[in-house]
């Protein structure tokens, strides 16, 4: 049975369309983010005079992974992607990773949280006129949520942990109706689950998309991520080469969902699973406090097909935040180029932000453990950039004091190029069962899940497949629903 509810509510559906309707709003399908070129031209022409994170709803649009990689008047081309060459990695193995930094918001996320929202929406499950989106997450997420709402004209909360960068909050205060600070930083997930169950009952009439469950989240990526990997790995690979895997940290367990796509049409590549040393959930049923922000712990989400993943990295946070430094600091930067890194990679480094770095590291640790060599494609993402934690090397700098070419060189060679195959697991069907019912304490103890449905994650075989196939559907919906505002025929 398909996970995402798609029940008509036609009483709060027509005032969603008149809503829509008196302020121009467009929904782009499915396919349209898959595919740009399906983009009525009419709507490519206005966004020629849009900046790339103006709160517009032509930019609705824009969630996508073929953006031009410019800040204002883009148009649209092929994925956003950069090869990172052996004399950076260490490794032979081709690592291949999709670039974040090119979406409104600055972040993939704002996808996902389009994923959760615009089914509801195109339902009338959710009445913007009269209820409140709430976006529970640990940093990109509820960005994505206040923005994608604030386009479709929805009253927003945004929830976040206190200690996450101030790039986050001073955006959010001038996007987000309201913005709630939860206790901690990147690893207390449940003192944001606790946030929700106080506003559900508070009284107020709102609706919570809590990226962690939400099955849009997992069909977005599923559906739009995973075709733009498959689009990559077509212009990267030669007749030689091949597909070997793909790594993600859990997170919310969106993104590595792209994954599950790509198993289907390479069946012997792997999926990578990555999470913070300081916080091993999955490797060892363990919990702590990290600096890796936006990656989420001490569960197992709701939506992650355990089933399906075939390793598990832990990543040491301090190699990210050096390698940060490395990579952004002038120093680091000098030394990578006499190292024989092209400047033209160096320039880009940048485009890692810190859950960016943690997953090219685990790249590196997948391909050291499979021994991969110059004809193996491995592949990543990079969900936001440096522009979102530009406070933190102020804060290192601080701290830490000037960043020299002996740090650059001590940095390098043991957080890149000593990589080692430690820390990590290669998953036996035992392993992934242990992960699967760790869910147990979350979901079904703590959130309400049923025990039936636990027990369906794992054992039914089309549990995932069926909601894998929903995209034509919503993408139906969608279309109905901007035929009926008639805002598009009146372009």
């Amino acid at each position: 049975m398909p996970k995402i509810d798609l029940t008509l509510h036609p009483d709060r559906l027509e005032r969603t369309i008149k809503r829509v309707r008196d302020l121009g709003i467009i929904i782009p399908t499915f396919a349209q983010m898959k595919n740009p070129a399906l983009i009525p031209d009419k709507i490519k022409a206005q966004l020629k005079g849009v900046g790339l994170w103006d709160v517009a709803p032509r930019n609705l649009f824009r969630i996508t992974w073929h953006n031009e990689p410019v800040a204002s008047g883009g148009g649209f081309g092929g994925v956003n992607y950069l090869e990172l060459p052996s004399s950076l990695t260490g490794v032979p193995a081709r690592i291949v990773v999709l670039v974040g930094k090119w979406f409104p918001t600055g972040a993939h996320k704002v996808g996902a949280a389009f994923g959760c929202l615009v089914p509801r929406l195109v339902t009338g499950q959710f009445d913007p006129t009269t209820q409140k989106a709430v976006w529970p997450s640990t940093g990109n997420y509820c960005r994505g949520g206040a923005y994608d709402s604030a386009l479709l004209a929805c009253q927003s909360i945004a929830i976040l942990p206190e200690g996450m960068s101030r790039e986050r909050f001073e955006w959010l205060s001038k996007i987000a109706g309201e913005v709630i600070a939860t206790p901690g930083s990147e690893s207390n997930v449940k003192e944001i689950f606790d946030k929700c169950w106080e506003l559900r009952k508070s009284g107020q009439d709102l609706m919570i998309f809590n990226q962690f469950e939400e099955f849009g989240n997992y069909l977005w990526h599923y559906e739009v991520t995973g075709h733009a990997m498959e689009e990559v790995l077509h212009r990267v690979m030669g007749p030689k080469d091949a597909y070997r895997g793909m790594t993600s940290a859990t997170g919310s367990a969106g993104t590595i969902a792209s994954g599950d796509y790509l198993k289907q049409i390479f069946p012997g590549s792997k999926i990578v699973a990555s999470e913070a040393l300081q916080c091993p959930t999955l490797l060892e049923n363990g919990f702590g406090a990290h600096r890796i922000e936006g990656i989420g712990d001490k569960h197992v989400p709701w939506i992650h097909n355990t089933k399906n993943t075939d390793m598990v990295v832990a990543i040491d946070d301090q190699a990210v935040v050096n390698l940060a430094r490395l990579f952004n600091e002038p120093a680091g930067q000098a030394y990578l180029v006499k190292q024989g890194v092209p400047e033209a990679v160096v320039s880009q480094l940048n485009l890692l932000g810190f859950s960016g770095i943690s997953n090219v590291l685990s790249a590196i640790k997948f391909a050291k453990y499979y021994e991969l060599g110059e004809h193996d494609v491995v592949l990543t993402v990079l969900t936001d950039s440096m522009q979102l934690y530009g406070s933190r090397l102020v804060e290192m700098h601080q701290e830490f004091g000037e960043y020299t070419a002996m740090n650059a060189a001590a940095d390098d060679a043991r957080y890149l190029k000593g990589q080692a195959t430690d820390n990590l697991l290669e998953l036996r069907f035992t392993d992934r069962r242990r992960i699967h019912n760790l869910k147990y304490y979350t979901w079904v103890e703590q959130q309400g899940r049923t025990y039936e449905e636990i027990q369906a994650q794992w054992q039914d075989d089309d549990y995932w497949t069926s909601t894998q196939m929903q995209a034509d559907e919503i993408d139906a919906l969608i279309t109905e629903f901007n035929d009926r505002a008639g805002v598009l025929k009146a372009l």
